[in-house]
Parts: C-alpha cells; structure tokens; sequence
C-alpha cells in the first residue's frame, strides 16, 4: 500500500531518486496518511485465536435437546422431593454445610485413589511385590468418592446454560463413563477370577486416561468459562462513604441499583431500613435488582439464588459465595455506602 500511495502522489527526480512533491503533500503528512490507512485494515484474528475444545463444542448443536432433556430430569427429581430435595440442592453446590462450591473438592478423592490403583495394578503385575488387592480397594473407593461427585457435578449442571451447558455435559458424560468402565473393572476383579485380571487392570488403565481428559475438560469449564466462579471475586468497591443518592429516591420495598465507586450495589429499603449488598449475583452475574423480595431475602431472578439483604448471606443455591456487604448511613439528606469489610 504505501508503494501505491507514492506512485501516486510522489515524483522521483532521475538523478537522485529522491521523491519531490508536486502535489502540494509534504513527507510527514504522506507518512502520517500512509500510516492512518495502514490503520484502518481489519485483521480478524485467525481460526486458532479460540482454543480447539471451544471450536468443536460450538459445532455440537445437537448436544443441546439432550443437555436439556437431562437438566429437565435432574430438576424434577429434585422437584419431586420437595423441601428435602432443595436443602439437598444446597448441600450438592455446597451452599450449605461447605459454603464453597462441592464438586471440585470431592473430585480429589476418584482422582487421587484412581492413581493409586493404576499404579499398584501395574506395579503388582511387573513385579509381584505388591498385592493385586491394592489395585482393587483403591478402585474401589475411587468409584465411591466418584458417584457422590458426580451427583454434585450433575447438580451444577442443572444451573447452565449455552456454550456452557455443552461443556459441562462434555465433561459429565466422559467421567460418567470412566465410572461406567471402573465398574465394569471392578466386577472382573471380583467375579471374572484370575484368568480376566489383566484385562480388568487394561480397562481401569483406559479409564484413568479418560478421567485425565475428562478433568481437562472440568477445568476448562472452571477456569475459562466460570463455571461456579464467584462473580464479585475481582470486585472493587468504596473503602470510604461514597453519596448514591438521596432518601426520597429508595421507597419501600424496592429494589434499586446503584453505582457506588465502581461496584453495582442493590439498595433497599425495609421496615424503614436501608440495606445495601452487591446487586451481581455471585453465581453467574445476574443482576439481583430485577429480582424479587422473598421476606428479608433478595432471589436472583436468573438461577434462584437467595441472599440476605441485610448482610449478603447466600440463603439459598445454587449459589455459594455471599454478596458484598456495604454499611448504608442516611446523612444530610444524601444516602451513603462504603464495604462493610474488604474484597481482598
């Protein structure tokens, strides 16, 4: 482009091949047109800018009739259980008992006593030194601790939505067979006798790698898409009292949002009271002011998440983290709010 620009608007002299300007166009005006147009090309960001699992799960369309199909299940069982059933929920997103989302930390214990009997598999066919009994608890207690994260896998699972949801269920469906080819495994161990040992140990091996794989996946939905991140985790707000508006601007009973040094903030008034917490739902981002009032709780109006308007309590999943609190003080006719404790 700037050998077009030049034959265009430049004339060289034949004895010093040096550009003269005729047209009236001076050389740091030339440049500085040159480099502008350069500018103003597009350069789309190529095939590989998104990661390969990302690319091929966008293509999967089909994935979702049976994604929702079996979140449709998992609610109704949860559904059909009433009141137990949605202190359950709570406690299979760790809402309640853990206050920390379960499934990542009940995945330590397959993963952890799978490796274990890889290992002792192996080590007690190369060498005879150790017990084939080994392989087998540890198989064994790997496929106990791997049903009850998978209940609380497929609890989360419940909760999302698009590109996510056919990640999660990717991820579901993978540890969903190593369970199914552990089993299998272990059921050789037990009944097949001596003669199927080493094809039991062939199968716990294939389903390992498929569980590192499955991980993999886990971690992507996790760490690159936030599945069950808190939300307010990189959240900044007012350390000092910051003006969001007046009395008279908080009537009784609704939901306001405000900006307070940054950091949406739902406000509202009770019993005469006002009460300020962080207006994004720490579950996915949704934004509590369009929820509802459900006593002294606000419900996200996206997943159903509870929390106290008082202090930003979860009261209710599929949420685990609380919201930001913030201390609310009416003073000469302006409404004030700082964090009632630091984000980090």
């Amino acid at each position: 482009m700037f050998d077009e620009y030049a034959a265009k608007h430049w004339r060289f002299s034949d004895e010093a091949r040096r550009p003269t300007f005729p047209v009236g166009i001076r050389l740091p005006e030339a440049l500085m047109e040159v480099q502008r147009r350069l500018g103003q090309q597009e350069h789309p960001p190529g095939p590989q800018s998104e990661p390969l699992l990302d690319r091929v799960l966008r293509r999967q369309k089909w994935m979702d009739g049976f994604a929702e199909g079996l979140q449709n299940a998992i609610g109704a069982i949860y559904g059909a259980l009433g009141g137990p059933g949605r202190a359950l929920k709570n406690v299979m997103h760790g809402t309640t008992v853990l206050g920390h989302p379960l499934h990542p930390a009940l995945t330590d214990i397959p993963l952890g006593a799978w490796t274990v009997g890889v290992l002792a598999d192996w080590a007690a066919l190369a060498t005879g030194r150790v017990s084939m009994q080994v392989g087998d608890i540890a198989l064994g207690i790997g496929l106990a601790g791997a049903l009850l994260s998978a209940a609380a896998g497929y609890t989360d699972f419940h909760e999302t939505y698009g590109h996510e949801r056919r990640t999660a269920l990717t991820h579901g469906l993978a540890m969903t067979t190593v369970v199914v080819v552990d089993a299998i495994s272990l059921a050789l161990r037990w009944w097949g006798g001596g003669q199927v040992h080493l094809l039991a140990v062939v199968l716990a091996s294939g389903g390992y790698a498929l569980a590192i794989l499955g991980a993999y996946v886990g971690g992507h939905l996790t760490f690159g898409l936030g599945t069950m991140v808190n939300r307010n985790a990189f959240a900044e707000g007012p350390a000092d009292y910051v003006t969001v508006g007046r009395p008279d601007d908080f009537k009784e009973g609704e939901l306001s949002r405000v900006d307070a040094g940054g950091l949406p903030v739902l406000i509202v008034r009770q019993e005469g009271v006002l009460n300020a917490i962080g207006a994004v739902c720490s579950h996915a981002g949704g934004p509590l002011d369009e929820g509802k009032l459900d006593g002294n709780c606000v419900i996200c109006p996206w997943h159903g998440s509870k929390f106290r308007i008082a202090d930003g309590h979860v009261r209710g999943g599929p949420a685990t983290f609380d919201q930001p609190a913030l201390i609310v003080r009416e003073q000469d006719g302006h409404v004030e709010v700082r964090l009632a404790h630091p984000l980090h």
